[in-house]
C-alpha cells in the first residue's frame, strides 16, 4: 500500500508534511509513504505582495493539480494559507492538533530593543493593521519568502524586526529567535493559524488519518473559516478570527474590517462547539452590522 503526500518544497512545509506522515505511519505501519514536493506559483513570485498576484490560492494550485492527477493522495497545508472556498472534489480530510496560534516579534540576533528608525517586516494586511496600533509611527513594510529568506533579510539590516507565526518557528526549531509573543488580544491571529490541514480528492480512503485528526482544532477551524468566509474575506483580507474550546463550549473572537479599512470592530461569541460554523457566521453578521 503506497500513500503519496504532496507538499510545497520549503523547509517548513516538508517538516509539516513529515509530521503528518509520521502520524499515518503510526496508524498504518505497513504503508509505503512517499513525499512529493513541488514549487508553487506563490513560492516563485516573491517581488510582489500576495494581493497583487492573486492571493494565497497561488500556494495550493499546483498541489490541487497533483491530487487531481493522482500524483498525490494527500496534500498538507498550513490552514491559514488555504483559500476559504475549497473545491468540492478536493475536500479537507483532517485538521491537526493546534500548535501555538500567536504571532511573534523576531529581532536581529543579539539585539534586545526595537530600532524604530527601520521598518518592521510583515506580509499580511491583518498583521499590518494591528501592528500600527501597537507601534504607532513605525513603518510596516511587506516581506515575502519562506521563513529562512525573511530571517536573512532581517539579518542583512533591511528590517528592524519581523512578525511571524509562532507555530512555524517552533516547528522549525527556531523558538529561540522569538523576542516577544503577542497575546491574541494584541494581535488576533489569522483563521486557522497553527493548524495543519490535510486535503485529498473525493473517493480516497481517509481512515489512515485518524492519528492526525484533532476534534477541538477541527471545530476551531470551522468557526474561524466560517467567520472569514461570511465577510467575503480571503487569505489576504485583514479580517481575523481565533477560537478557543473549553469542554463542549467554543468562544470565537473576530476582527471585522470594512472594505475601505475605516471601520474596525472586534467582538466575541460563545456557543456549543458542535455549532462552530453557525457561530462563525453569526459573529461575522453581528460585527458587520455593528451589533
Amino acid at each position: 500500500m503506497k500513500i503519496r503526500i504532496g507538499s510545497r518544497e520549503s523547509k517548513l512545509a516538508v517538516i509539516q508534511s513529515r509530521m503528518v506522515m509520521d502520524a499515518i505511519a503510526r496508524t498504518v505501519p505497513e504503508a509505503e509513504l512517499e513525499l512529493v514536493t513541488m514549487k508553487t506559483t506563490g513560492d516563485r513570485i516573491l517581488n510582489k505582495t500576495l494581493d497583487q498576484i492573486g492571493g494565497k490560492g497561488l500556494f495550493v494550485k499546483e498541489l490541487d493539480q497533483a491530487l487531481r492527477d493522482g500524483r498525490a493522495d494527500f496534500t498538507v497545508h498550513s490552514l491559514k494559507d488555504m483559500p476559504m472556498e475549497v473545491p468540492t472534489d478536493l475536500p479537507l480530510a483532517a485538521f491537526s492538533r493546534r500548535e501555538d496560534p500567536r504571532d511573534v516579534l523576531v529581532l536581529p540576533e543579539g539585539v534586545t530593543e526595537l530600532d524604530r528608525s527601520k521598518p518592521i517586516g510583515c506580509s499580511s494586511r491583518r498583521r499590518q493593521l494591528q501592528l500600527k496600533a501597537l507601534f504607532p509611527g513605525v513603518e510596516i513594510r511587506p516581506v515575502r519568502g519562506n521563513v529562512q529568506t525573511r530571517l536573512a533579510k532581517l539579518e542583512a539590516g533591511e528590517f528592524s524586526a519581523l512578525v511571524l507565526a509562532a507555530a512555524g518557528l517552533k516547528r522549525l526549531g527556531l523558538e529561540g529567535r522569538i523576542s516577544r509573543y503577542f497575546s491574541t488580544d494584541e494581535i488576533l491571529p489569522a483563521a486557522g493559524q497553527g493548524i495543519l490541514a490535510v486535503q485529498t480528492r473525493q473517493g480516497v480512503d481517509t481512515s489512515c488519518l485518524s492519528a492526525v485528526r484533532d476534534e477541538d482544532a477541527g471545530c476551531c477551524a470551522l468557526a474561524e473559516r466560517a467567520f472569514v468566509r461570511t465577510l467575503d474575506g480571503g487569505c489576504t483580507s485583514p479580517v481575523a478570527a481565533h477560537a478557543v474550546v473549553a469542554g463542549e463550549q467554543l468562544t470565537l473572537t473576530g476582527l471585522y474590517v470594512s472594505p475601505d479599512e475605516t471601520v474596525v470592530r472586534k467582538g466575541a461569541m460563545t456557543g456549543l462547539k458542535a455549532d462552530a460554523e453557525r457561530l462563525g457566521q453569526a459573529l461575522a453578521e453581528a460585527l458587520r452590522k455593528g451589533e
